[in-house]
């Protein structure tokens, strides 16, 4: 297996190293990334629904208490929503004045949530990127050995070997296959990771909507 690899780096050249070099990176970054989406629990919304649903019922207590189990990512912008709103409720305000606190509230919520799935899309760019130049420099190589091939079939003249030239451009084809090899996996990796994150945004936007629309509870009043 060594050996293999050590002999498509000889065959390839430079192109197929910058291209190894390339895959590294790209590796660690795909890694990284599978952390940090598992670390922020993305896509496990069971509880915040729940807990979505108790809240809209009635029970505000009982929802809030139940999202400290979720470390998730929506479970703790939610219930710093719910938390507010209870902070809300148990203040003597005009329906104006309320209005306009939630208000403040909904927006300060949603910035946070968009900061946090912006870290989350961090470094998908790079990913797509790899994609892109992948094979472009897989085509140069390839572009390079074609004109080294016939460069040398010209040097030959007539005395040219067919069965050098075939392996000269089966050579030169290798580095358009490494490109290849390098971008079809990462853009795979790519496009799983949007689609996480843009379920991971319509979820939290329904759960945040359903936190927010809920409707003021009403106090006692004292005797």
């Amino acid at each position: 297996m060594i050996e293999t690899s050590t002999s498509l780096l000889e065959l390839g050249g430079p192109v197929v190293l910058v291209l190894l070099g390339v895959s590294i990176a790209a590796l660690a970054v795909i890694l990284a990334k599978v952390f940090q989406f598992s670390n922020a629990r993305v896509g496990r919304h069971v509880l915040v629904r729940q807990a979505v649903s108790l809240w809209r019922s009635g029970d505000r207590t009982k929802a809030a208490q139940m999202l400290l189990k979720d470390r998730s990512l929506s479970a703790g912008l939610v219930r710093s929503a719910m938390d507010a709103i209870q902070m809300l409720d148990k203040q003597t305000l005009s329906s104006q004045e309320r209005d306009i606190r939630e208000e403040r509230l909904r927006e300060e919520i949603s910035a946070r949530a968009a900061d946090r799935l912006f870290a989350l899309a961090s470094w998908l760019k790079a990913l797509d990127l790899v994609t892109q130049i992948a094979p472009l420099l897989g085509l140069l190589g390839t572009v390079l050995g074609m004109i080294e091939t016939f460069q040398t079939l010209q040097e030959s003249g007539a005395s040219a070997n067919p069965g050098a030239l075939a392996g000269g451009i089966w050579v030169a084809l290798l580095t358009t296959a490494c490109g290849l090899a390098v971008a079809i996996p990462v853009s795979v990796a790519v496009t799983w990771f949007e689609t996480r994150l843009e379920k991971e945004r319509a979820a939290l936007e329904i759960s945040l909507t359903g936190v927010f629309t809920a409707g003021a509870v009403t106090q006692p009043a004292s005797p």
